[in-house]
């Protein structure tokens, strides 16, 4: 059995705050997409965008270039907590378990990539905001418990079958492969998630917003239908599938130090 090793910590924040950088425009068109069009609030009622790429423009015609990146300081502050956590904590469960990677089941990764979202989200949640605790625990459960094992399923497989060998190539096709597993999975809760953490108070009364999460759930599907749980899916999509790439090639400077 193998011992805890510091370097995914390490080498799992330096990348998870790197990939953030690099993907939050995208983030941030996803978030828009995702509020716009609900009923229960007349400040979100208005539907402003009708894509990724046209929130792109009318966020800088509108805005300016530099909106793209508001709010990446609290972002980059909670992936080097919650990006530590979550790829050091995986990692580790994994190599206590078994520890050759070749001896890993997808049951196994899965379970660890559930525990490691869940003990993830919890410790780094007081840098989110903190009326979506529960949401951002759940989301973080599917999204690690989804995308993680998928990626290293996907990798293992390509490289296995002889397809393709342990090269760029392989690293690209499996980040995106686990982006769209992760993205399908967990979009839903993501939109819901958005929603509760957005919505404000209403001092007239005429609306309560949101009592929990299955209210917002279903006050979504039936006002806008269920095609509303996926606003924001292509760029949640495009976001992870970078992000996992640029997660994995950072990564992977740990196995280079560790074999020097």
């Amino acid at each position: 059995m193998s011992t805890v090793n510091w370097k995914p910590f390490l080498f799992g924040g330096l990348a998870s705050v790197t990939a953030e950088c690099g993907t939050f425009p995208i983030d941030l068109t996803k978030t828009r997409l995702q509020v716009q069009g609900q009923v229960s609030d007349s400040k979100y009622k208005e539907i402003r965008y009708r894509g990724m790429l046209h929130a792109f423009g009318r966020i800088c015609r509108e805005e300016g270039l530099r909106a793209l990146y508001s709010g990446i300081a609290p972002a980059m502050l909670r992936q080097a907590s919650y990006g530590t956590i979550k790829i050091g904590t995986y990692q580790s469960f994994k190599r206590l378990l078994v520890d050759n990677p070749e001896d890993e089941t997808l049951i196994m990764n899965v379970l660890c990539g559930v525990l490691s979202g869940v003990i993830s989200s919890s410790i780094a949640n007081p840098t989110d905001v903190l009326k979506g605790v529960s949401l951002t625990a759940q989301r973080a459960a599917i999204v690690v418990g989804v995308e993680l094992p998928v990626y290293d399923l996907t990798k293992k497989h390509l490289i296995i079958s002889g397809y393709m060998g342990d090269t760029v190539y392989t690293h690209f096709l499996s980040s995106f492969v686990c982006g769209l597993a992760g993205a399908l999975a967990s979009n839903p809760i993501d939109v819901v998630r958005t929603r509760m953490m957005n919505q404000r108070a209403v001092l007239d009364g005429t609306c309560g917003g949101y009592k929990g999460t299955l209210d917002c759930l279903l006050q979504t599907w039936r006002s806008e239908g269920f095609l509303a749980l996926y606003k924001g899916f292509f760029p949640n999509w495009l976001r992870l599938g970078p992000w996992n790439i640029i997660v994995s090639f950072g990564y992977s400077g740990s196995h280079a130090l560790r074999t020097s």
